[in-house]
C-alpha cells in the first residue's frame, strides 16, 4: 500500500495535524496525514469559536503566512466580533462563532484540494527508528509507513481517559478511543512524560432553551474578517447569549464534589488555570455568588447548543439537576454531559525552536502534545512543525520567529525556554513586544517572511505591498498637508478638546486621542484624498495606529533592537556550563537540560539570574 517513502507524516488530524499537513505540502513535500478517523478532521472538540484575546492575533499571523485556519473560520463564521475594541489597538482581538460541522467540512476540502496531501485512516501505534533519527511509522495493522520526517500532532489522545463523575473510561474525544503505543515508546527512548488534564462542558437542545430570560449577545454591526484574502464578509449573524448561576445552582453543583474526580482524588493531573471548570470556580471562587454563562449556537441550521463557562466532569445527574436552575434552562434537554479527559504530554523543554525532539532527529511535535490548550496555539505549532519538517529534509535554513516577530515566536519560545507544568494558553501580557504585535499588521509581519520561503503566495504579497505602500503614503500625507483653525475648531469643539490658533499639520492633530479618522473625514482634503486613492477600512485603520501610537511603535522597536544584540551572541552547541564554577547550582543545571542557542534565550530561562548571564557574556568574550 505504502511502496514510496513519504517526506512527511503527520499523525493526528486536529488543528495542529491539519497545519501541519497543509505547510509541508504547500512548501512542495510529499506529505500523508494519518489519522484515527478521517470524519474529524479539523473537528471543533471544545468551542464552536476561532480567535480571541491573544488568539485571534495568531489565526490572523497563520493566514499572513499562508495558512488555512483563517480562511476556515471566515468560510465557516456565523458571528463575529472584535474585542477589547475600547482599549488600545494592541489589545483589539478578532474572535468568531462557528458553525462546527461546516469548519471541519471547510478543513477536510481545503486539505483535498492540496497537492501533496496523501490521506489515511488508522491508529499509528509507534515510530520505525534507526540510528536516532525517525524514518517512518508503525500502525495497529501492523503497516509500516517510511517517511524523511514525522510530525507528532496526537492532541488529546494519548491514553486519554475520559472522567464522567466516579465513571472513567478510555477516549481521546467522547465517541472515541485513545490513542496506545507511542508514549511508551518514547519513555524508552528516554522522553520525559507527564499528564495534563482539560475539560467540556455539556451540549444541550436549544428547542429546550427559552432566550427570553437570557441577554442577548450580538456580533458587530460592521463584521470583519479573519483572512488577508477576498473571504466572504458576514452578511447575517446569529446571536449568542448570556445568562448566570447562582448561589441554588451552586448548592446543587455542591452536591456531587463527593463523586467528583477532581476533589476525590481520581484525576491527579492539572488543569487549565484560565479555563477553569464550574466546580473549579466554586471552589476557587467560594465568595462569588454567580458565574457567567454563555449560550454559544454550534451552527446555522443545528440545534446543538454549547454552554461556554461550564466545563464539568461532575457525574450526570448532578450537572442536569444543576443546569436546570440556571436561569433559561428551566427545561433543558441534554444531547450529551460534560466530561474532563486526562492525556499525555512531553515538557515541551524537549524540543527545539524548530519543534523538533533534541533526542530524535526530524522527529517534530506540535500541539497538545507540548502542553498547549487551545485550537490556535495548536495550530501554529503544527504550521511551524510542518515548515521546519520541509526545510530540514530540503537541508535549508530553519525557520524561526522571534519574540518581536508574532506571537507564534512568543508562544513557542515560552514552551522550549520555559516548559510549562499547566495546560499553556496565550494572552496579550505574556507578549513584551504587543504593540508591534498587532492583530491588523499581521501581514506586514510575516508575510514576506513566508514569501521568501516559498509559502505565502505572490498573490498575498503584493496585497502585503499594496497596503504597506497606501498605508505609508497616507501616514505622509497626514504629515505633509496643513488644517485651517477654520476646518479644524468646529470638529475639536465638538469633541471638547481644546482649539488651534494657527494652522499646523495634520499628524498633529489626528495624534490627539479624542480625534479619530471619522472625525479627519469630515475635512475636504481627507476625505478627497481617501477618494482619489481609492483607500479600504484596512490602509486607513493602518494609517490611524502608525500616526497615533508612533512614539509607543518606535519605543518598542528599540527595545527590540537592544534585546537583539544578544539574540545574535550564540552559545556553541555542545557548551559545557559545569565548567564555570561561578553559574548557579540551579543555573547549571536548567542550562544543561534547556541548551539554549543564544544568550537571549539562556536569559529567558527561570531560574537564570542576570548575573549567570553576566558569567556566560564574560567567558564567550563579550
Amino acid at each position: 500500500m505504502f511502496d514510496q517513502e513519504y517526506d512527511v507524516i503527520v499523525v493526528g488530524g486536529g488543528h495542529a495535524g491539519a497545519e501541519a499537513a497543509a505547510a509541508a505540502a504547500n512548501l512542495g513535500s510529499r506529505t500523508l496525514l494519518a489519522t484515527m478517523n478521517l470524519q474529524t478532521i479539523g473537528q471543533m472538540s471544545c468551542n464552536p469559536a476561532m480567535g480571541g484575546i491573544a488568539k485571534g492575533q495568531i489565526v490572523r499571523e497563520m493566514d499572513a503566512m499562508g495558512g488555512y485556519s483563517g480562511i476556515v473560520t471566515d468560510r465557516s463564521a456565523i458571528q463575529f466580533k472584535m474585542l477589547n475594541k475600547s482599549k488600545g489597538p494592541a489589545m483589539w482581538s478578532p474572535r468568531a462563532q462557528n458553525d462546527r460541522m461546516r469548519f471541519a467540512e471547510e478543513w477536510r476540502l481545503m486539505l483535498e484540494g492540496t497537492p501533496n496531501v496523501d490521506f489515511y485512516q488508522e491508529m499509528v501505534q509507534g515510530l520505525i527508528i534507526e540510528k536516532n533519527r525517525v524514518v517512518g511509522v508503525r500502525t495497529s495493522l501492523g503497516l509500516e509507513i517510511r517517511a524523511k520526517a514525522v510530525v507528532l500532532t496526537n492532541g488529546t489522545f494519548l491514553n486519554g481517559l475520559i472522567h464522567i463523575g466516579d465513571k472513567q473510561f478510555g477516549g481521546g474525544r467522547a465517541g472515541e478511543r485513545a490513542a496506545t503505543g507511542i508514549t511508551e515508546q518514547l519513555v524508552s527512548l528516554g522522553f520525559e512524560s507527564g499528564r495534563m488534564k482539560t475539560g467540556t462542558p455539556p451540549r444541550v437542545d436549544g428547542r429546550s432553551l427559552d432566550y427570553s430570560k437570557m441577554i442577548p449577545q450580538p456580533g458587530d454591526d460592521n463584521p470583519e474578517r479573519f483572512s488577508f484574502l477576498d473571504t466572504p464578509l458576514l452578511k447575517q449573524q446569529r446571536e449568542c447569549y448570556m445568562t448566570h448561576t447562582s448561589a441554588t445552582v451552586h448548592e446543587l453543583l455542591k452536591e456531587g464534589f463527593d463523586r467528583s474526580p477532581m476533589f476525590n482524588g481520581r484525576i491527579k493531573s492539572i488543569g487549565p488555570r484560565y479555563c477553569p471548570s464550574i466546580e473549579d470556580k466554586i471552589n476557587r471562587f467560594a465568595d462569588k455568588d454567580s458565574h457567567q454563562l454563555f449560550v454559544e449556537p454550534e451552527g446555522w441550521d443545528t440545534v446543538e447548543v454549547y454552554v461556554n463557562g461550564f466545563s464539568t466532569s461532575l457525574p450526570e445527574d448532578i450537572q442536569f439537576k444543576a443546569l436546570r436552575s440556571v436561569r433559561g434552562f428551566e427545561k433543558v434537554k441534554f444531547f450529551r454531559p460534560g466530561y474532563a479527559i486526562e492525556y499525555d504530554y512531553f515538557p515541551p523543554t524537549q524540543l527545539r525552536h524548530t519543534l523538533e525532539t533534541k533526542l530524535v532527529e526530524n522527529l517534530y511535535f506540535a500541539g497538545q502534545i507540548n502542553g498547549t490548550t487551545g485550537y490556535e496555539e495548536a495550530a501554529s505549532q503544527g504550521m511551524m512543525a510542518g515548515i521546519n519538517a520541509h526545510l530540514k529534509i530540503q537541508e535549508k535554513d530553519p525557520f524561526i520567529l522571534k519574540r518581536d516577530e508574532a506571537y507564534i515566536g512568543v508562544l513557542i519560545d515560552d514552551l522550549i525556554t520555559k516548559g510549562t507544568e499547566e495546560p499553556y494558553r496565550m494572552f496579550t501580557s505574556r507578549a513584551e513586544y504587543r504593540t508591534l504585535l498587532r492583530q491588523d499588521n499581521a501581514d506586514l509581519r510575516l508575510t514576506p517572511r513566508s514569501f521568501d520561503i516559498g509559502l505565502a503566495s505572490a498573490d498575498r504579497m503584493r496585497r502585503m505591498e499594496k497596503k504597506a505602500q497606501q498605508s505609508q503614503e497616507f501616514v505622509e500625507f497626514f504629515k505633509n498637508t496643513s488644517y485651517q483653525p477654520e476646518e479644524i475648531n468646529p470638529i475639536l469643539e465638538e469633541l471638547n478638546s481644546s482649539t488651534v490658533g494657527q494652522a499646523d499639520k495634520m499628524f498633529k492633530v489626528f495624534a490627539r486621542p479624542q480625534v479619530t479618522m471619522e472625525h479627519m473625514l469630515q475635512l475636504e482634503k481627507v476625505s478627497g484624498f481617501v477618494a482619489e486613492h481609492e483607500l479600504d477600512r484596512e490602509v486607513m485603520e493602518q494609517a490611524e495606529i502608525q500616526v497615533k501610537y508612533s512614539g509607543y511603535i518606535e519605543k518598542e522597536k528599540l527595545n527590540a533592537d537592544k534585546l537583539q544584540r544578544l539574540e545574535n551572541i550564540n552559545i556553541p552547541e555542545n557548551f559545557d556550563y559545569r565548567k564555570l564554577k561561578s553559574l548557579s547550582f540551579e543555573a547549571r543545571e536548567k542550562l544543561e537540560k534547556i541548551r539554549p542557542v543564544t544568550i537571549s534565550q539562556a536569559s529567558r530561562i527561570s531560574g537564570v539570574s542576570p548575573s549567570d548571564i553576566s558569567v556566560l557574556l564574560v567567558f564567550l568574550g563579550r
